[in-house]
């Protein structure tokens, strides 16, 4: 796509965060363009004006989108993974932004319809994960160095293991409404990292 002015920039941006919105109140099984022109009030030309490849190149940007606030929705808690306060206040961050989210959850929306259905979804979904482990494992790397985790740990899998309990206790509130999955699930990681502090 050519440079876009800044209104052309913003149309599309607008565009973007329509569908998505659009996607997580009514699901993308039924979803229609006719459905995103109403949505974001662009004619026609506009929607193809912007995403020339249609449906599909809509929703790989809805799912960049989706991806990214995802690991905005953390920080600066993400990054700051220095002391068992501040992965206390991560987890807390976790919690929050899931329970005021409720049943509607855009991660899983792109990890469960859009990635199966639009080519290039799956790449993001597995660059959110990934950059997702990266942050918590080095959340791990800077506790072993301080001491406070076993520092024959693989850091790699103890962040993959903490995300694996994320999404399982996402998945379990999505289908029950009950958050309390998710904190079991974090609060027991967490545990097992602090449990695995070399003793004197």
């Amino acid at each position: 796509m050519s440079t876009l002015t800044a209104k052309g920039a913003a149309t599309r941006q607008r565009i973007i965060e329509g569908t998505a919105a659009e996607i997580r109140e009514n699901g993308l099984l039924d979803l229609t363009l006719d459905d995103v022109r109403a949505r974001t009030r662009t004619s026609r030309s506009q929607l193809f004006h912007y995403f020339p490849g249609g449906k599909d190149e809509l929703l790989l940007a809805v799912a960049r989108l989706e991806a990214a606030r995802v690991l905005a929705d953390q920080q600066p808690q993400l990054g700051d993974l220095t002391s068992w306060a501040a992965w206390q206040a991560w987890r807390d961050r976790v919690v929050e932004r899931y329970r005021n989210q409720g049943r509607h959850c855009p991660l899983n929306v792109v990890m469960s319809q859009i990635s199966r259905t639009t080519p290039g979804a799956q790449a993001v979904v597995a660059e959110l994960i990934h950059q997702w482990q990266a942050e918590l494992a080095a959340g791990v790397r800077h506790m072993q160095a301080a001491g406070e985790i076993d520092p024959a740990l693989d850091p790699d899998h103890a962040a993959a293991a903490l995300l694996a309990g994320v999404q399982g206790g996402v998945l379990i509130l999505l289908s029950t409404g009950r958050i309390t999955y998710l904190e079991a699930a974090l609060d027991t990681g967490l545990q097992q990292l602090r449990d695995s502090r070399p003793r004197a």
